[in-house]
């Protein structure tokens, strides 16, 4: 962001912060208390409040402060947060095969929760009219919130989004007041902080996992508060939570006063806590702030899907999708595809569950699994850290029964809606683990050799006459990671396929840092005129390789190490540039390889899913007016050692 430094505490950086990453766990207070009195069962009493009370206080103390402030944001990826980026920071070791499938489910079930926050968010804001006009159409009205919110996304938000921290500040501070006002009536309730009252609470209540799924609707925006820790850096976040905690708590602490003072009210069905604490003089200013509110957190969790889809492609866990800017800074990033998909889903979900209390069931479930995933990665992290064996099992101890907890409280929702989010959740997952393997069998069949002996015939090539020139400047997008390699295919289709003579031959091969802004590269000069270049891009970096191996010439060409003229007589006199072309060479899945059924199940969906993705040209960010893609089968050593062999019939005269 700029105007702010990341790395320190600032004024500024506490209002930036505020607007971008509380607004999920800002806009709680709108259903928390008003699902826990609908799971009551019309058994509401001080003890019951109370211990209601103390879970939510403990909740976010243990969940939100210590794991997520005092733990999980120290697990940064040069200043990154998610659990992407926690897994790029341990994707190296011995434990990967087993640790991606871990991530892709995290991550699968934060977009899933994701696509059903912004609906439940939004219409429990809009049912404060309900006040006013009982019959009032908040489906409808939170319908039309959303496609105006989506449809936005492609113009960028520059210009509203300078008001975001302003408001979501003044929302703060009137979730205190009004809660102070009500806590004066019932000033019993800071009893709550005493977590027997919560202890007490889990052993006698008899809808114990009901009321602890409701519960866990305080916190669920920890997880989006994990991965917003590169927008606003590790200082802003802490210091900025304090600010927001004492508001939420003492909102909180007001509607379980108000809830006490009003028992028989509260237990009118679909009744909000929230908005019957605020007085009616101010109840149309509460609405407003609310509604405003929960765009300004949907806005969030939808910019914030944009970066999990980011990280997800460049970790090769889905397929490549056309970005923009629309900032000319870039600093906020606008996919497409992914922005209508999740319009789409997001109106299926308001329109499917029609109110808030319906929703509260696929509300929450999703981002248990998340957490579930970011401890377990955690767990290795710091195992990995080499800190304290017995803190590290403590900590898996102690998070594993809280977050396994919590999944058996909201999986008792499942029938209820909760299967939507998890039906989510599992597409995604397929739809990554099928991306991400794919992709690995296509590069275990790809068959490297060494250069060095080609070189001399790639030589001969460059000077025969008889051979027609295809290019000045020849590029292969290669995946040797070895200096002296190159991929078989690419000798073959300069030497065999069709010989091509070229004045020079390139040989670009990217690899990604799990440094997210590592961006840099080298040359290697394999003989006269043939070099390797090797781009080295974080996975925040976008691979636009035309315009960085544009760049990479003019330096080259400023260095006196290259001629950017043409070789042409006719060209060159009149200063005209060489041309330059690239050929990407697809691997295509032959349906009769002698591979095993996993393999090609697999390899089938993926070539399914690459329909939504994509072409190479375009994921490497080539320019499609002088590329060249050459097609060539996958094959296996065994389409010919297993595969049945043609007999020559013998002929008599």
């Amino acid at each position: 962001m700029k105007g702010f430094s990341t790395s320190k505490f600032s004024a500024i950086g506490f209002i930036v912060t505020i607007g971008i990453v509380f607004g999920d766990l800002g806009t709680s207070p709108l259903y928390v208390m008003k699902a826990i009195t609908g799971a009551s069962e019309g058994r509401i009493n001080p003890d019951f409040i109370l211990g209601a009370l103390s879970c939510i206080i403990w909740t976010l103390t243990l969940q939100t402060t210590f794991k997520y402030m005092l733990i999980a944001l120290r697990a940064d990826n040069h200043g990154e947060g998610g659990i992407l980026a926690l897994y790029s920071l341990i994707k190296n070791s011995k434990k990967s095969k087993i640790l991606y499938i871990v991530a892709i489910i995290g991550a699968a079930a934060l977009v899933s929760d994701g696509i059903i926050t912004p609906p439940m968010t939004i219409i429990s804001a809009v049912e404060g009219l309900q006040v006013y006009q009982p019959n009032i159409k908040v489906a409808e009205i939170t319908t039309i919130i959303l496609i105006i919110l989506f449809s936005i996304q492609q113009f960028g938000t520059k210009s509203i989004g300078k008001f975001f921290g302003p408001v979501m500040t003044l929302w703060f501070l009137m979730l205190a007041v009004f809660g102070a006002i009500n806590i004066s009536s019932n000033i019993s309730v800071f009893k709550a902080f005493d977590p027997y009252y919560a202890f007490v609470f889990l052993q006698h209540s008899p809808n114990t996992l009901l009321i602890l799924g409701a519960v866990f609707l305080c916190t669920t925006g920890a997880e989006a508060l994990y991965s917003d820790l590169g927008h606003c850096g590790l200082k802003n976040i802490r210091i900025s939570w304090i600010f927001v905690k004492i508001c939420l708590i003492i909102s909180y602490l007001g509607q379980g006063a108000w809830v006490l003072s009003n028992v028989k009210t509260a237990l009118i069905p679909n009744t909000n806590p929230f908005f019957m604490m605020i007085p009616s003089s101010f109840l149309g200013f509460g609405i407003i702030m609310a509604t405003l509110a929960a765009i300004i957190a949907s806005q969030a969790l939808i910019s914030g899907s944009y970066t999990i889809f980011s990280e997800a492609m460049s970790l090769n866990f889905f397929p490549r999708q056309k970005i923009e800017y629309p900032e000319l800074n870039q600093g906020q990033m606008y996919i497409p595809k992914i922005n209508w998909a999740m319009m789409v889903l997001c109106i299926f979900v308001v329109q499917h569950f029609k109110s808030s209390s319906a929703m509260e069931a696929a509300y929450g479930f999703a981002i248990t699994i998340t957490m579930l995933m970011t401890t377990i990665l955690l767990i290795y992290y710091l195992y990995y850290k080499k800190y304290n064996i017995i803190i590290v099992a403590i900590f898996g101890i102690v998070y594993g029964i809280i977050e396994v907890g919590f999944f058996c409280a909201n999986a008792m929702k499942f029938m209820e809606g909760g299967y939507i989010a998890i039906f989510l959740a599992l597409i995604i997952s397929i739809f990554m683990y099928a991306w991400h393997n794919g992709q690995r069998l296509k590069k275990k069949y790809v068959k490297y050799v060494k250069i060095h002996p080609y070189l001399s015939v790639i030589e001969d090539i460059k000077d025969d006459k008889n051979i027609p020139k295809y290019a000045s400047n020849l590029i292969y997008i290669s995946n040797a990671k070895r200096n002296d390699e190159i991929d078989a295919k690419i000798m073959f289709s300069i030497i065999s396929k069709h010989p091509k003579r070229a004045d020079n031959y390139w040989f670009v091969y990217v690899k990604y840092d799990n440094n997210p802004f590592t961006f840099e590269y080298e040359i290697i000069d394999l003989a006269p005129n043939i070099r390797k270049v090797k781009i080295v891009l974080g996975y925040k970096i976008q691979p636009n390789i035309s315009i960085y191996f544009s760049q990479i010439i003019e330096e080259l060409n400023k260095d006196g190490e290259f001629d950017m003229l043409s070789n042409y007589k006719s060209l060159r006199k009149h200063d005209i540039p060489a041309d330059f072309t690239y050929i990407v060479i697809d691997r295509v899945f032959a349906h009769h390889n002698f591979i095993s059924f996993r393999e090609k199940f697999i390899l089938r969906l993926f070539n399914l899913i690459k329909h939504i993705g994509i072409t190479d040209t375009t994921a490497w960010g080539l320019d499609s007016y002088n590329v060249v893609r050459e097609k060539v089968p996958i094959t296996t050593k065994e389409n010919y050692d297993k595969g049945i062999r043609i007999k020559r019939k013998e002929i008599t005269v």
